[in-house]
């Protein structure tokens, strides 16, 4: 099942340590940053990516929808926000989404209508671990294999249904 990632651009930007520095000083190169950083991503992983920014303020402006770098760059209409446009992605995608949002907001909408959540933060240390393992070159699917063990770990508990496939989607990762 192919995996479309959805994030929230300036929120994911303004929460990271690294893409927040150019956004000081620049709000067009923390976007460049984080395309760049996307880009990369989406050559190890092979996910479908959008990232949707704020266009609230640009009058007269229709959504505009790029492709760069082979990530899908989307801003929202004149009067709308990307919480809305994030929302409505979501719900269309359900279960083959993954939002990446610390909005709380989007987070539960996104979570009741199946798609899965990661935490910004959590994303880009997932780009970080990515990016790592490419220049290390680490196979994606590497695996130490089964050890055979006998220790038992006693009674596991299952977590609900929406958790489980959450935690499937953050794992493709």
């Amino acid at each position: 099942m192919p995996l479309h990632i959805i994030i929230d651009g300036y929120n994911l930007i303004r929460q990271s340590e690294i893409f927040s520095l150019f956004d000081l000083q620049d709000i067009q190169s923390g976007r460049e940053a984080l395309i760049d950083a996307l880009a990369q991503y989406r050559k190890v992983k092979r996910h479908r990516v959008t990232v949707v920014f704020d266009g609230t303020d640009a009058v007269g402006m229709d959504r505009q929808q790029q492709l760069v770098k082979g990530i899908h760059v989307l801003f929202s209409r004149y009067g709308e926000t990307a919480d809305t446009v994030i929302k409505k992605m979501a719900a269309s995608q359900k279960e083959k989404a993954l939002v990446v949002s610390s909005d709380r907001e989007i987070v539960e909408f996104s979570s009741s209508v199946g798609a899965g959540v990661i935490d910004s933060r959590q994303f880009e240390k997932k780009l970080k671990n990515s990016a790592m393992d490419h220049i290390l070159g680490k196979e994606e699917n590497a695996s130490d294999g089964w050890k055979p063990t006998t220790k038992k770990k006693g009674p596991r508990r299952r977590l609900p249904r929406k958790k489980r496939r959450s935690r499937l989607k953050i794992n493709k990762l």
